[in-house]
């Protein structure tokens, strides 16, 4: 929500990813940020024109009554768990998402 506040692109890969559809690629490269799609928000602004996956009522609800807070960025945690750690600065954002590359590294995901 803030970031379209804001008007900044959402760049978020799991947008990436869901538009490869079939050639879902285990590590989004920044070859992947240039797949042309209308579900790439790295390439297109805004939300895309539909979910990602299916919706929950719970995410719904997250939505609507999102809570209000100054995160602008997103990473995945380097334990593989599905979590992700929240920051409000770039250069936070690159640390965590640093943590996640060398995890992928480490784990031999190419």
């Amino acid at each position: 929500m803030n970031r379209l506040k804001r008007k900044l692109p959402l760049q978020a890969c799991p947008t990436v990813i869901f538009a490869m559809g079939g050639e879902r690629p285990k590590r989004v490269l920044k070859k992947h940020l240039e797949y042309d799609s209308p579900y790439n928000t790295y390439k297109n602004p805004g939300l895309p024109p539909g979910p990602i996956r299916f919706v929950s009522t719970q995410s719904i609800n997250a939505v609507l009554n999102y809570t209000k807070h100054n995160y602008l960025y997103f990473s995945a945690k380097e334990d593989f768990s599905g979590s992700h750690y929240f920051s409000t600065t770039l250069s936070q954002h690159n640390a965590y998402a640093a943590r996640y590359q060398r995890a992928l590294d480490k784990a031999g995901i190419r």
